[in-house]
């Protein structure tokens, strides 16, 4: 049998070294360095519905730079004017 959240409910917990409070509300859940008032947010509708996936995909996508050219840059000499 299981129990219905009603209320919040924190506990503490490790992530690569560093300690976080994870609070999951009948809203959705907050994880938070400790100490620290912001952290990171998540609604259940939004994990449900896979909008959480998606803007974390999204997220991943920008954050990956282009690999460069191994080709050296070549530059189009400019036409000087004279003048």
């Amino acid at each position: 049998m299981t129990t219905k959240l009603e209320g919040p409910l924190r506990r503490a917990l490790t992530i690569g070294g560093n300690p976080y409070v994870l609070t999951i509300t009948p809203d959705g859940l907050t994880l938070v360095p400790k100490g620290k008032r912001k952290g990171y947010s998540l609604a259940w509708n939004a994990f449900v519905s896979g909008e959480a996936a998606l803007a974390t995909a999204l997220n991943a996508s920008l954050m990956v730079t282009p690999a460069k050219s191994s080709a050296p840059e070549r530059r189009t000499p400019r036409k000087h004017s004279g003048k």
